[in-house]
């Protein structure tokens, strides 16, 4: 019998959220997996390592500002399909770093995308969009027609990766798609997003080893869904019969103040108790919200969600309290924690406890 031949794929970003949960979910397909970083003094693999795949990716540094590294990588690599996910992703740090951010999140897309039409425009392509193109649209429900209103400079670096993708999808005939993928939360998020923030506090308050929650808005309202479940519709774009954009979404929407109460009700805590509003926290724009429409994606690609709001908010909360309590007991694995200051510092106390 012939040998049967592996896919191949290319994920940007896989040490981030999405790209350790995708890398997991394309070599269970059977895929071979390549993933780039971006090299750093303080190596990032703790989501990959946590998934115990680390092992099984072919792990490559590229700059997504270097044409040169990304040609080096998809010769290299000789994938089939390529996804997008690396970026400068926090919408906070944006305002901070907005040229470094229109460097990485935009300017990088049309960079890949130049070395597939010269290397092998039969490569499929997946770029990671996102709701906040959207912004204060004033609409109650966001589909693939919506008009796009950015309000952040990571909104308005992604609007143009979104454009310059359609434009060498119809322009060189690239398969290439965008996913337009609504706030997507887990375990694996980054300390620095509010939902993780929530989940990560109430376990430290539940164990006593903090005492409260400084957020800023908590009136904006969000469609928060599963990574686990999202990243299965990004490979669900590329084996479609064309390629097209499309928004994945849950259809609902919940505001930060009803995930902070979930969040204290899964420890059973009250939040009035430990919330504090900080300005610190508010963003010189801030987008009220966002709620998306996934149609398009379950009549065409049968794609939904499977875990829902209070199901993923629950989720969160135990794994950030079963984190601190191996902790506690003196358990050494992958952990995000370790890489921040004010972590350690509780980490250390921790282990006294």
């Amino acid at each position: 019998m012939a040998k049967t031949v592996k896919k191949r794929a290319l994920i940007t970003g896989v040490t981030g959220q999405d790209g350790a949960y995708l890398a997991r979910f394309l070599l269970e397909k059977g895929y071979q997996v390549f993933g780039t970083f971006r090299r750093l003094s303080t190596p990032n693999f703790w989501r990959i390592q946590y998934l115990k795949k680390k092992k099984k990716i072919s792990l490559m540094p590229v700059e997504l500002i270097d044409t040169a590294s990304i040609t080096e990588a998809i010769i290299s690599s000789r994938p089939d399909e390529v996804y997008n996910l690396a970026a400068q992703s926090f919408v906070g740090a944006s305002f901070e770093e907005p040229i470094g951010t229109a460097n990485v999140s935009g300017l990088a897309v049309p960079r890949i995308l130049e070395v597939i039409r010269q290397v092998n425009p039969k490569i499929k392509f997946y770029q990671a969009s996102t709701s906040e193109l959207f912004g204060n649209h004033g609409q109650t429900l966001l589909h693939e027609t919506s008009p796009f209103c950015p309000a952040s400079p990571y909104a308005a670096a992604k609007i143009y990766g979104y454009w310059i993708t359609r434009i060498y999808r119809e322009g060189y005939g690239i398969f290439a798609v965008n996913g337009i993928l609504f706030n997507h939360e887990s375990p694996l998020r980054g300390l620095e997003f509010v939902t993780r923030k929530i989940t990560n506090t109430v376990a430290k308050i539940a164990i006593g080893l903090e005492k409260e929650l400084p957020l800023g808005n908590l009136s904006a309202k969000r469609d928060w869904g599963y990574a686990r479940d999202y990243v299965k519709s990004m490979w669900m774009m590329l084996q479609h019969s064309r390629p097209d954009d499309y928004v994945v979404a849950t259809n609902e929407c919940h505001s930060v103040e009803e995930f902070v109460r979930q969040a204290f009700e899964v420890v059973g805590l009250n939040w009035k108790k430990y919330v504090k509003k900080d300005k610190r926290f508010l963003r010189p724009i801030d987008v009220r919200l966002l709620r998306g429409d996934y149609s398009k994606a379950q009549k065409q690609l049968g794609w939904q969600p499977e875990v829902r709001f209070k199901e993923l908010v629950r989720i969160m909360v135990e794994e950030d309290l079963r984190r601190w309590q191996r902790w506690q007991k003196g358990e050494i694995f992958p952990w995000d924690a370790l890489n921040y200051p004010n972590e350690m510092n509780l980490l250390t106390r921790a282990m006294r406890m």
